[in-house]
C-alpha cells in the first residue's frame, strides 16, 4: 500500500474508497469487499448517511484499529465552534471510533464564513485532545484556504476536491502545494461525468480515446490508468464503486507506471467544467441538511 505523509507526520494510504452516494444497505458490503481487496483508507460523511453502515463494516473486519485509516466531514449546518463539536460525536458514535483519523470540514460557507472559521477551529481543539489524528477540508477554493489559513492556527493537512482528467484544478492543486496541504480527488475516475441525477448534456471521462491509448499500451482499464495519473503526481483518490469487481479493479494500480508524456497527455484533456456542484453557491437556506443523533 503506497502511502503520503500528512504535513503533521501522518501517514494515510494514498488509496481509498469513497461511499459518496453509496446506499446505506449497499455499503456494508462495499466497505468488507474493499477491505478485504486490500484498501485501508474508507472516506464517508455525515452528509451520505452511511457513517454507521462504515463503522459496521469495520468492526466486523478481522482488521486491527491501527491498520485502517477513517476520514469523515463535517456538512455545513454543524458549522459553529460548539455545534461542530457536536458534529464529531455524532459522527464518531455511527462509526464506533473513539479517535477519527482525518476529520474535514465539507464545503465553504462563503455566506457564514465566520461559522467556517468556528468550525474549523472546533477541528483544531479536537486535535490537540487527540480525538483526530489530522484536519483538513473540502472543496474549497484558493480563496477560501487562504481566508481560512489567515484566521487559523493549524494549515489543513487535506483539501478535498473534484478532480479528473476534465477537470484538473490547477489553481486548486497549485494554492494546497503552496501550503503542503494535500489534495485528494474525488471523482478521480470522472465520475461525476456520467452518474445518474447530476443534469443534462453529460460527458463520460470513461470514453475518452486518450485515455483508451494509454490503458490500451498497459493492458489496462481507463479507470486504472487515471487512478495511476493520480497517484504519480502526488495526488490522494477515493474512487467510488459498491460493485466488488469494480472496487478490486480500482485497487490494482501498483504495479505499473505511466510515462511522462502520458501523464502530461493526460493534463492537457482539462476543460475547466465543474460538473458537481459550486461549492461557493452552497448556503444554509439552500443546501441544510439536519442529521440525526448517534
Amino acid at each position: 500500500m503506497h502511502t503520503i505523509t500528512l504535513n503533521n507526520g501522518v501517514e494515510m494510504p494514498a488509496l481509498g474508497l469513497g461511499v459518496f452516494q453509496s446506499p446505506p444497505e449497499e455499503t456494508v458490503g462495499a466497505v468488507t469487499a474493499a477491505l478485504e481487496t486490500g484498501y485501508r483508507l474508507i472516506d464517508t460523511a455525515a452528509a451520505y448517511g452511511n457513517e454507521r453502515e462504515v463503522g459496521q463494516a469495520l468492526r466486523e473486519s478481522e482488521l486491527t484499529r491501527e491498520e485502517y485509516f477513517v476520514e469523515t466531514k463535517v456538512w455545513i449546518d454543524d458549522y459553529g465552534h460548539e455545534a461542530t463539536l457536536h458534529a464529531f460525536d455524532k459522527s464518531a458514535g455511527k462509526l464506533g471510533l473513539d479517535v477519527i483519523d482525518l476529520f474535514i470540514l465539507h464545503q465553504p460557507l462563503p455566506t457564514r464564513f465566520d461559522l467556517t472559521v468556528e468550525a474549523y477551529k472546533a477541528l483544531e481543539r479536537l486535535l490537540a485532545e487527540g480525538r483526530v489524528r489530522a484536519i483538513g477540508v473540502s472543496n474549497f477554493s484558493p480563496e477560501h484556504l487562504e481566508h481560512l489559513i489567515a484566521r487559523t492556527d493549524v494549515v489543513p493537512a487535506v483539501n478535498q476536491s473534484e478532480l479528473h482528467p476534465y477537470f484538473t484544478q490547477p489553481d486548486v492543486q497549485r494554492a494546497d502545494a503552496a501550503h503542503g496541504t494535500l489534495t485528494q480527488a474525488w471523482s478521480p475516475i470522472g465520475g461525476i461525468t456520467f452518474y445518474p441525477g447530476w443534469g443534462e448534456d453529460r460527458v463520460n471521462v470513461m470514453d475518452d480515446p486518450t485515455i483508451a491509448r494509454i490503458a490500451s499500451a498497459h493492458g489496462r482499464t481507463p479507470a486504472q490508468v487515471m487512478l495511476r495519473w493520480h497517484l504519480q503526481q502526488g495526488r490522494s483518490a477515493i474512487p467510488k464503486s459498491v460493485k466488488q469487481h469494480r472496487i478490486q479493479e480500482n485497487f490494482d494500480v501498483f504495479d505499473f507506471e505511466l510515462t511522462a508524456d502520458e501523464l502530461a497527455s493526460i493534463d492537457t484533456l482539462d476543460q475547466g467544467i465543474r460538473r458537481g456542484p459550486e461549492p461557493a453557491g452552497l448556503t444554509l437556506e439552500t443546501a441544510g441538511i439536519r442529521f440525526p443523533e448517534t
